[in-house]
């Protein structure tokens, strides 16, 4: 009886790790940052065990499993941390008398006087996206184009009225209209329309009205200037028009494999550039949506807390119970020690 309930515990860990890597790759798929959670080690008693995981994304939701209430949320605000700063974290949770080695660098210890007294380590690792190449047109430089997007590491897209998956197996996406819904376009796309002359204006349109960081035309200046009179009549303002990369790339070279080359190379510098430029060397403070147990010392989701008196939040009806009983001997915060290097 014992082995068949472990079989059945073995069992429903795989279903709920293949759920994790299921959600992990939709969201890489969909360019979403997220957050890999990886329990690594245990001491019982304890709800998890090694292996486990779980997918935290940047509005806190989380997919797996990774122990109960007391570390959850604890391992949701961290996450959320290493998102933030890009850089992966270890997290160790275990009892306050059991702390002894110190911090090392890239992790995080939390002393809890929860009355489990197990431990857990849990490694956080944040999943960014590779940038996407959208690219707008069929012809010999936007398929070289692709080929080589994706061996600098981008995720590829290919647009164009007609064009069916199966002819393009290489490409990640592929969309027989210029509808680029399906796309999903985000700050780290970048979009060339290579139609040449075919749909310019239909597609520049379509590019135009997504947050894409780039929307290059590959075009003499000639043709670039007759497509904007015909967006400027459209209603197209000059702010967006001027935004209009012309001609993608620095220069345009005498073969197919260079004019993609050289609009590549220069996607790739302007990203670089824009994120050196954007990274800010200090992010502004908002208020946090966690608060400190004041009995275990866990993180506690304020928006979802199921426990709460006063200004003090529970993770558990346990702690609220001891909480009550001797108000005095608790204060909010001084029970949990973090230590972060």
């Amino acid at each position: 009886m014992e082995r068949a309930a472990r079989r059945g515990s073995d069992r429903i860990a795989e279903t709920h790790i293949e759920d994790v890597f299921r959600e992990l790759g939709r969201l890489r798929a969909a360019g979403v940052l997220c957050c890999l959670a990886t329990v690594v080690r245990v001491e019982a008693p304890t709800s998890c065990k090694p292996g486990d995981k779980a997918v935290v994304t940047m509005e806190g939701r989380l997919t797996g499993w990774i122990g109960g209430s007391c570390s959850e949320s604890t391992i949701r605000r961290e996450a959320l941390a290493a998102l933030r700063e890009a850089a992966p974290r270890m997290v160790r949770i275990e009892p306050e008398r059991e702390i002894q080695s110190q911090v090392r660098a890239g992790e995080v210890v939390f002393a809890t006087s929860c009355p489990s007294g197990g431990a857990i380590e849990i490694f956080l690792e944040p999943q960014v996206p590779h940038p996407q190449l959208v690219v707008i047109g069929d012809n010999p430089a936007s398929r070289a184009l692709l080929r080589l997007a994706a061996i600098v590491g981008f995720r590829t897209c290919l647009a164009y009225p007609g064009l069916v998956p199966e002819d393009y197996p290489e490409v990640d996406n592929v969309l027989g209209t210029l509808d680029l819904t399906r796309a999903a376009i985000g700050p780290d796309s970048w979009v060339v329309v290579a139609s040449m002359g075919h749909y310019d204006e239909e597609a520049l349109e379509a590019a135009l009205a997504t947050p894409a960081a780039y929307v290059g035309l590959v075009a003499s200046r000639k043709r670039r200037n007759a497509v904007v009179r015909v967006l400027g009549s459209r209603g197209w303002n000059g702010d967006a028009l001027a935004g209009i990369v012309n001609p993608a790339g620095k220069m345009l070279g005498d073969t197919q494999e260079e004019i993609a080359l050289s609009i590549l190379a220069d996607i790739v510098d302007r990203r670089h550039r824009r994120v050196v430029r954007d990274r800010p060397a200090e992010r502004p403070v908002t208020a946090s949506p966690f608060a400190r147990d004041p009995v275990c010392g866990m993180s506690v989701e304020v928006s979802t807390a199921r426990f709460r008196s006063a200004d003090a939040y529970f993770c558990g009806p346990g702690c609220l119970d001891a909480f009550e009983a001797d108000p005095e001997h608790y204060s909010p915060g001084l029970s949990q020690k973090s230590l972060v290097t």
